[in-house]
């Protein structure tokens, strides 16, 4: 008895349309499923607000078993957070890149611009010969991107 898995990242996200914009055409996830307007009892009842209404959408990595959703509550609306990697309750996943260096230039390509840092190449610890950066979604939600060593 215990977890014997994960299933799925949530976020919260102000403008769906914008979100899909960053994670499925400049990432490259993939689409699953896609529902306008959630309003289930069952829903309302899991997430705490018992009058929400939830545009929800769920997307996988290419290739992997790794699922991201998506929601934007159109009810209520959310307020934003400060997302500082050092706050309380601030996460982020790391994704793992093939080539960390060629990703970051694509990326720019596509207009990215919200690094943290360029590329970091990693020196020292578990991950010795790796790369790393984080990057804000448009939420400002961190994202990491590793190339772990070779």
């Amino acid at each position: 008895m215990g977890i014997t898995g994960a299933v799925h990242t949530s976020y919260t996200v102000k403008d769906m349309a914008r979100s899909l914009a960053f994670y499925r055409d400049v990432f490259g996830f993939e689409v699953v499923k896609e529902r306008p307007e959630v309003t289930a009892e069952y829903f309302r009842a899991i997430v705490g607000i018992p009058d929400c209404v939830v545009h929800a959408v769920l997307m996988k990595i290419p290739g992997t078993t790794h699922f991201l959703e998506l929601f934007e509550y159109r009810h209520p609306r959310g307020v934003p957070q400060y997302l500082a990697p050092n706050n309380p309750g601030s996460s982020h996943i790391a994704y793992q890149v093939d080539d960390l260096n060629a990703f970051y230039a694509l990326l720019r390509e596509k207009g990215v611009d919200s690094y943290v840092s360029p590329p970091i190449y990693l020196d020292k610890g578990p991950n010795t010969g790796g790369w790393a950066l984080y990057v804000r979604d448009p939420d400002g939600i961190h994202i990491e991107l590793f190339e772990p060593p070779t």
